[in-house]
């Protein structure tokens, strides 16, 4: 039997927060920041080719019992369905994930995040793009620097769009772009199916984890490397490159948490 709302306390526990439930500015933060820095941005059932399932019951089953992470469709609409259970005001958006990505190259519009209207203002909060992932809610407000316990971020508008960014350093680099359109259910299911699938989708051809922590440091792996680093300055902690499947299951267990069998092939050269 399939369930319409998430399992609140279950879901509390898994990220470690005890706070109030209020649908506050305060409790958004909370969440986020707790979601962030307890569920990891992984993309390893991609690799494996056991399909992602966006139904409720299955984000809960893998989530929150099961203990792994996921990607932006599986960690904002797990979060997007929770801040509603609260009686928050939310509403999920489509986007393009561009970091790093020339202006003139369009990348597919496979991300989604949340929008969340509170006390007259709009605040995004987006927990699933990878090594990125704010750990507080952005106001949507234009060309205002705002701080996190993390990288500092701004929105600006150009060419029509609003694009999400990250200060690393000092330098401003582009997150993603949007227009506000809402992603509706079917959007989401073709994005994700094209994300899971197309074996051109970056999710298909490396191994992706990340994680934020509480003490402002991020771990980000991609394939053999793994690096420990603080979010402040882009200083790297920790640097190692992965040699052997053995090392790379440590890995997953130690930093972010995940439990996979030491015979785990992810059809990924060397791992």
């Amino acid at each position: 039997m399939s369930t319409k709302s998430i399992d609140l306390t279950a879901y509390f526990n898994r990220i470690g927060y005890s706070g109030s439930t209020a649908p506050t500015l305060e409790t958004l933060r909370a969440i986020q920041f707790h979601h962030a820095c307890s569920i990891p941005f992984e993309n390893l059932d991609v690799l494996l080719k056991r399909g992602i399932a966006l139904d409720l019951d299955s984000l809960q089953n893998k989530l929150v019992t099961n203990r792994r992470g996921g990607y932006c469709f599986e960690q904002n609409w797990l979060l997007l369905h929770v801040l509603r259970d609260l009686g928050f005001n939310a509403t999920p958006l489509a986007a393009r994930v561009r970091f790093r990505q020339p202006r003139d190259f369009v990348p597919p519009r496979t991300h989604i995040f949340v929008r969340v209207d509170l006390d007259g203002e709009q605040w995004l909060a987006d927990v699933g793009v990878g090594g990125l992932s704010p750990t507080a809610p952005i106001r949507f407000v234009v060309n205002e620097e705002q701080t996190s316990p993390h990288e500092p971020r701004r929105i600006i508008r150009e060419n029509d769009r609003y694009y999400h960014q990250v200060k690393l350093g000092p330098t401003w680099e582009d997150v993603c772009e949007f227009t506000g359109e809402e992603m509706y259910a079917i959007d989401r299911e073709v994005g994700n199916w094209w994300t899971s699938t197309n074996p051109n989708s970056k999710f298909a051809q490396n191994i992706m984890a990340a994680r934020a922590n509480p003490d402002g440091t991020r771990c980000v792996l991609e394939n053999q490397n793994f690096a420990h680093r603080r979010a402040s300055d882009g200083h790297v902690l920790q640097a190692i490159e992965i040699k052997t499947s053995d090392e790379l299951v440590d890995i997953l267990k130690r930093h972010f948490g995940l439990s996979i069998p030491v015979n785990t092939r992810f059809g990924i050269h060397g791992l």
